[in-house]
């Protein structure tokens, strides 16, 4: 949670990650430098902390650059490359354990940090929108307020209750395995982890699209059902080739869940300038979850088998299930409200650079231009009232117009596109009506 805040506390947030980048490579190269008990742990804390200030900062920063409108998208994308990219990462540092030494994977990881940062590098702060008076400003709500929204408390249970039933299941079905086929073993847990990987990157961008016209509810659901059912299934199968198939539902569960987290908090604190606290919190239930799940699994199977302890861990993703059905509200904005604004963005911003009585003054009767505006969310229709222009301009804007509403389907401008068409209207001299 303090990563959070002090997300958006800061000015850069592209600062914020570097600096985070730069620990986790400090920490690497502690740990193959100075392998001692004391240096250790002390990597590990920073590993840890750095770890809980990026995943903010890279949210914060796409909201900025792609806004709520195509925030699911952008998310879903995200997240096929963050799976893309932790397999890519595993192959290689197990290639370089096999044939260097397992020193060599910690200065491998060291190394990583440089694209990274010559990535974060590249992004052009200037698209990243943080002006006042949009989502994306500065924070506007206080602390307390963010810590008492009642749909935020609700979604950072059901995240708990999420990682309470799903941080223990392969770690124990590892333990089983390497049990049942010890000679597999190896090969059978690497397969349990690079299948969901494989799904999450084919899945994920899918997911994205349709958490704006489904819904981030019936998303939630669906993923706790297939945890609990994962639970269930790995209860009562035996054969180790199936249950790396069962492990296809947890790639759906990461896959649904990697963008309908920061989703679900971007629409809770939309306004309050508090995402990145919002995703502190969340974060925080997503880490006392994951730490109880192992050690209450290791009671249960300890004490009552391997049986009872994944019945155990199902019910709890049944509750979870019961707890969004019942108290989580869809968080997901109106397509109409989205469409409006878009429009009054435009006009706003348009506003500044149109003589209006000049623009309604003219000889002839004015001409009326009919945009369409259709995506997959929203259809609607402006009607634009201008003055005798040539046809050459006027198809101009119409195609400007079109561009822009085949980028922002929702018709949530940003900034770019706001510009662009307030450029068409200042040209055309004209009043806008809808």
């Amino acid at each position: 949670m303090p990563g959070g805040a002090l997300v958006d506390a800061v000015r850069s947030a592209r600062l914020v990650a570097v600096l985070a980048v730069a620990a986790i490579c400090l920490s690497a190269l502690a740990l193959a430098i100075w392998p001692t008990f004391l240096v250790v742990m002390a990597a590990r804390v920073l590993h840890a902390g750095a770890s809980c200030v990026l995943g903010p900062v890279i949210a914060a920063i796409s909201l900025g650059l792609v806004g709520h409108a195509a925030l699911g998208t952008r998310l879903g994308r995200n997240a096929r490359f963050a799976s893309i990219g932790n397999g890519l990462a595993a192959a290689a540092m197990g290639a370089a354990g096999y044939l260097v030494s397992n020193q060599a994977v910690f200065f491998l990881t060291a190394a990583l940090a440089a694209p990274a940062i010559l990535a974060l590098a590249r992004i052009r702060m200037g698209d990243v929108e943080r002006p006042r008076h949009t989502d994306v400003g500065a924070a506007t709500t206080s602390v307390r307020k963010v810590l008492s929204d009642r749909r935020l408390l609700v979604f950072a249970g059901c995240i708990l209750l999420f990682q309470l039933a799903n941080a223990a299941m392969l770690p124990l079905m590892g333990g089983i395995l390497t049990l049942r086929s010890s000679q597999w073993a190896s090969t059978l847990i690497g397969a349990c982890i690079v299948v969901p990987q494989l799904v999450v990157a084919g899945f994920a961008p899918w997911v994205g699209r349709v958490a704006d016209s489904w819904g981030r509810r019936p998303l939630l659901l669906f993923c706790f059902l297939a945890l609990a059912l994962r639970g269930v299934l790995f209860a009562f199968v035996a054969d180790p080739y199936l249950i790396v198939v069962v492990q296809i539902l947890d790639g759906v569960c990461a896959a649904v869940l990697g963008v309908a987290l920061p989703l679900v908090v971007a629409d809770i604190t939309r306004g309050t300038g508090r995402f990145n606290l919002g995703l502190g919190i969340v974060g925080s239930a997503v880490g006392i979850g994951a730490a109880l799940s192992t050690t209450l699994a290791g009671y249960a199977i300890d004490h009552f088998g391997s049986s009872v302890a994944f019945f155990s861990l199902a019910s709890i993703a049944a509750c979870g299930l019961a707890l969004v059905w019942l108290l989580l509200p869809e968080t997901r904005p109106d397509a109409g409200a989205l469409a409006s604004r878009g429009l009054n963005f435009v006009a706003s911003h348009a506003e500044a650079c149109i003589d209006r009585k000049s623009a309604m003054r003219s000889s002839g009767r004015p001409t009326v231009i009919p945009v369409n505006f259709s995506g997959r969310t929203v259809k609607f229709l402006t009607m634009i009232a201008v003055e005798r222009v040539p046809a050459e301009l006027r198809r101009r804007f119409s195609r400007s117009m079109a561009f822009v509403s085949c980028t922002q389907p929702t018709g949530e401008f940003r900034p770019k596109w706001k510009r662009l068409v307030a450029t068409a209207i200042a040209r055309l001299r004209f009043s806008p009506a809808t």
